[in-house]
Formats: C-alpha cells, sequence, structure tokens
C-alpha cells in the first residue's frame, strides 16, 4: 500500500530457503545486511491465498537505504513506530509478535491472532 510502512517482504527464488529468501528480500529493498536468527511466525492470508513467514533477525550493520523496489526506508525506535500508518495487518502482527518475544530465545513460533484472517 504506497505511503504505508511495511516490512520487506516477496517471493523466494528458485533453489532459495525460506531465510535466504529473506535476507534477499532485506537487501533489495533497503540495502539492509541481516542475520537471521530464527522464525518468529507465521501467518495465513487466505483472501489472496498466502502464507508469510516472518524471521526474527538483527540487522549487521545499521546502514539501509531505499532500494529500487521502495520509495522510503526507516528505523523506528519502539516508541516512534507510526502505528497509524503499517500497511498491512501481517506487519502489526509481526510488530506485536516481536515485542513478546523481545529478549527471548527458544520460544514457539506465533500465528494469526484469534478470529484474525488479514483482511483490511
Amino acid at each position: 500500500r504506497k505511503g504505508y510502512w511495511t516490512l520487506p517482504a516477496g517471493y523466494m527464488e528458485m533453489n532459495e530457503s525460506a531465510a535466504e529468501g529473506a535476507a534477499r528480500e532485506a537487501w533489495e529493498e533497503a540495502f539492509a545486511r541481516l542475520e537471521i536468527e530464527t522464525v518468529l511466525a507465521v501467518y495465513s492470508i487466505p483472501r489472496i491465498s498466502q502464507v508469510q513467514v516472518i524471521f526474527r533477525a538483527q540487522l549487521t550493520t545499521p546502514d539501509v537505504a531505499a532500494g529500487p523496489e521502495s520509495a522510503e526506508v526507516g528505523l523506528f525506535r519502539w516508541n516512534e513506530i507510526p502505528w497509524d500508518e503499517i500497511a498491512f495487518p501481517s506487519v502489526r502482527w509481526a510488530l506485536n509478535h516481536f515485542d513478546e518475544v523481545r529478549g527471548q530465545t527458544g520460544f514457539a513460533a506465533r500465528f494469526n491472532p484469534p478470529g484474525e484472517t488479514g483482511d483490511y
């Protein structure tokens, strides 16, 4: 959704793992170098026939910039996230799930909140 914030996302390429695809998409969209840690969440979005795999990752460098697929890139402190400008419900879920497990290891992957299908 143009004019709203989202997370780097996309589709896997041939012979690429989900984690490799996530790291590649972060690079293509935000010139972000990541170290993938673990799966944070798996969301089902039936309306668009998608399964979204969300990874928890660390930036290996704070340097980011808009790639050819992005109009703008931003890094926000938690209390400065523009919640009213989040593009999709699954991005909001991912941010909230990230906050739930912040600092934890060995947590179970999260899923759609009860009754939520990703429609907006």
